[in-house]
């Protein structure tokens, strides 16, 4: 439950924390504007997934989908791949930009189960820097909970989220059980609540160059654990560098995802002692890293920075200094 910090919620707040949730295990019960991206009917939505284990291995139980009028919750164990399914065209679109908080794990889940390729996404703790014009920094992560604690956004406590999460620790399968409880409707409801109010209250400061880097960030965030065999061929372009900016005498920094094979059993020798290797990569290249870990892919190293020939001279150095020679890295650039 979500408890205000201060004051009463009032205006916009108020109307999104009363908002009506509904349950769906049919596609028939979801908005037909969503089943059906137009350009005539562009939304913003606010969107996250909950599971047991969320990753390509893992099962997604729910799908949250929070509109400006009504939050629904796609039961994907009772409804099954039909409608999560009927929801791929507006996951898919560039129609519907889907406002998550972090969504490399929802992405990965949804492309590897349901080949769902997640696309129009804007990450929801990115907006801050952006609003703010401050420079990104690697690693640099704000919790949701802290995110609806700020009271220049929401202001409000979400003691509830850490009840879950203790609940998840001592039964994994939660989010499987049926029919669900309140708790349960609550918690997952009020995961996508005020997604919408915060990125309506952030994105109206920024500009078009602001607005273009974190549509390149949702776009690369989604692929990140998505690794083919295709260099992503099948997957939706990065957004072009709009053309208002490019005419611009100070071009953008580019932002790249390179994905490094690693040589089985040698991850460790990657990540270096006490994450030595690792950190000395973000420090020299101000990158972003992820490691699959045991969600997989536990062979791949993804990485989002700006300057990709250091990252993989710094890579292969590792490499060579421990007397290993393979590696194979997928580049992607706009």
């Amino acid at each position: 439950m979500l408890v205000l910090i201060g004051n009463k919620i009032e205006g916009e707040e108020a109307h999104f924390s009363s908002l009506p949730i509904h349950v769906i295990t049919n596609p028939s019960e979801l908005p037909v504007e969503f089943l059906e991206p137009s350009p005539q009917t562009q939304l913003v939505i606010g969107f996250d997934c909950e599971g047991v284990d969320l990753c390509r291995h893992g099962t997604l139980c729910i799908m949250q989908l929070a509109f400006a009028d009504a939050i629904y919750l796609v039961d994907a164990i009772q409804g099954g791949e039909t409608v999560i399914q009927a929801c791929k065209p507006a996951l898919e679109s560039k129609y519907i930009t889907k406002v998550i908080h972090d969504c490399k794990r929802d992405s990965e889940a949804l492309y590897f189960q349901f080949g769902v390729k997640l696309h129009n996404v804007q990450i929801a703790y990115s907006l801050i820097n952006e609003q703010e014009g401050h420079a990104r920094v690697p690693d640099e992560y704000i919790s949701f909970v802290g995110l609806l604690a700020d009271p220049r956004y929401c202001g409000l406590s979400y003691d509830e989220k850490e009840e879950v999460r203790v609940l998840l620790r001592q039964d994994p399968k939660y989010w499987t059980y049926r029919p669900l409880s309140e708790q349960m409707v609550r918690a997952a409801a009020d995961d996508v609540r005020f997604l919408l109010y915060i990125y309506h209250k952030m994105v109206q400061k920024l500009n078009d160059k602001s607005l273009w880097n974190l549509a390149v960030r949702g776009a690369l965030y989604c692929r990140c654990f998505c690794i083919n065999d295709n260099h992503f061929a099948d997957w939706p372009p990065l957004p072009p560098i709009p053309e208002n900016i490019a005419a611009d005498e100070s071009i953008p920094e580019e932002e790249t995802l390179s994905v490094v094979d690693v040589p089985q059993g040698k991850m460790g020798r990657v990540i270096g002692r006490k994450g030595a290797s690792i950190l000395s990569i973000k420090e020299s290249c101000k990158a972003e890293i992820f490691i699959g870990g045991a969600k997989g892919p536990p062979d791949k190293v993804s990485a989002m920075l700006s300057k990709i020939g250091m990252l993989l001279y710094l890579l292969k150095l590792s490499f060579h200094q421990k007397n290993l020679h393979s590696t194979h890295a997928f580049l992607f650039f706009f």
